[in-house]
């Protein structure tokens, strides 16, 4: 079989979703609403969304965060730029992405416009989450590595698969979706610092839902459009790891999935949590002599600014979140990333007192910290891929939607998660996005 067979034969079959991998959907829905919602007023959201709006009039029959109605397509483009405008959604490091931001908006816009129930609306996105992952393992890093963002070119396979399940295509139709994705699927990461980097998650969840309509309406494609000797695998320097497509419906790798805790680069998050577990011990700040940091070489290019002057700089600053974390900020809300936080003059003075160091025996996905004070010296390390359990994790994902959102409407999101499989659980859903004006 072809992997477009392969994974088209996985995304329709009806395979059993054992526990783990459904309450790790709910977590990402009710994550991926909330940080959509606090991301409707940035510049981004409100021009995609008047595109948008633009594209059907403003009459439609899916949902868009911050308010109006479009078509399908346009509003998975919109509700997929405005969720990832923030850079405060899921990461998969297997997938090498942020697959809830692609697959979520062209589930939802299809199931809003086909009237489909809460029940298909949660298969179609753990078949699509997942699909985003495999794809991306068996592209693997030198994919990303050559430039590619896997959020839009790993994720548009799994918002097809999640598109195509909720408009209930055949193993063939799915896995001809899936091939004419292969001609549409991009996203480069030289638009990272730009909104381009949300669009590519927002065009990614487009092309789900074009490809799958398409496929529904009798359009195919070559089979071998994604390994084929000219097709996306090595056009796109893939690897091709056939390992990654094995255990297809018996197995879920997304439960690996790592949520943010904190309002900044995922690479600083690591050591952010490491820093938690120091000031557990009870330490002062006041009595901080230094402080080293040791993680793997490739953050350095993407978030060791030494010295940040504005908020977005901070959010990609191993030197100031530190000193920000010790002394007690919030480091989940978003106001703490600001240009008055960087001209503090006493995190300026702890933030003199951080050294990062190059570490490749550290792995990318941790960091190590040893902070020396007056009277002892801490060390702490932390793995983000160790955050599994979803009994911790449930309690730190509400705490972060009720900073975000106030007590009140997270609470209120949460409830609707929950019951998302009962009579009118869509609609609730829908109305907590429809209500998110910007």
């Amino acid at each position: 079989m072809t992997v477009a067979q392969t994974l088209g034969a996985f995304a329709s079959a009806e395979s059993r979703i054992d526990p783990t991998m459904q309450r790790f959907v709910r977590f990402s829905l009710f994550d991926w609403i909330t940080v959509g919602i606090v991301g409707v007023d940035e510049p981004v959201a409100r021009a995609v969304r008047k595109v948008a709006i633009e594209r059907s009039g403003g009459e439609g029959n899916a949902s868009l965060l911050g308010g109006g109605r479009t078509n399908p397509a346009a509003a998975a483009l919109a509700n997929g730029a405005t969720s990832h405008a923030l850079d405060y959604d899921d990461t998969h490091f297997g997938h090498i992405g942020h697959p809830s931001v692609v697959v979520i908006p062209a589930a939802l816009a299809l199931a809003e416009a086909r009237g489909a129930g809460g029940g298909e609306f949660m298969q179609a996105l753990a078949v699509g989450l997942e699909t985003a992952c495999r794809i991306g393992a068996w592209l693997g890093r030198p994919h990303y590595e050559a430039g590619f963002h896997q959020t839009g070119t790993s994720g548009a396979f799994g918002a097809t698969a999640a598109a195509g399940r909720i408009l209930g295509l055949s193993a063939g139709q799915m896995a001809e979706a899936l091939s004419l994705t292969a001609t549409r699927a991009a996203g480069l990461k030289s638009q990272f610092g730009t909104m381009g980097k949300p669009l590519n998650a927002g065009f990614a969840a487009e092309v789900g839902v074009t490809c799958a309509l398409l496929a529904e309406a009798g359009a195919a494609s070559t089979p071998m459009a994604i390994e084929g000797a000219q097709g996306f695998g090595p056009t796109h320097a893939g690897v091709a790891d056939s390992e990654a497509l094995g255990g297809l419906g018996a197995e879920w790798v997304f439960p690996r999935i790592s949520y943010k805790f904190h309002a900044c680069c995922h690479g600083l998050h690591a050591m952010l949590e490491a820093l938690r577990k120091v000031k557990a011990r009870g330490l002062e700040p006041g009595a901080i002599e230094a402080v080293e940091i040791r993680t793997h070489p490739r953050w350095l290019a993407v978030c060791n600014q030494p010295e940040p002057v504005t908020g977005l700089q901070a959010k990609f600053s191993y030197r100031l979140t530190a000193a920000m974390s010790l002394t007690g900020l919030d480091t989940s809300a978003l106001e703490v990333y600001s240009d008055a936080t960087c001209a503090r003059d006493d995190l300026i003075a702890l933030r003199d007192r951080v050294r990062v160091v190059a570490d490749d025996s550290v792995p990318d996905t941790a960091s190590e910290v040893r902070v020396t004070a007056a009277d002892r010296v801490l060390n702490a390390g932390h793995d983000v891929l160790a955050d599994s359990n979803p009994d911790v994790i449930e309690p730190r994902l509400r705490a972060k939607s009720e900073t975000l959102l106030g007590g009140n409407s997270s609470a209120s999101l949460w409830e609707a998660v929950g019951e998302i499989e009962q009579q009118g659980g869509m609609t609730a859903l829908t109305t907590h996005i429809g209500s998110a004006a910007g």
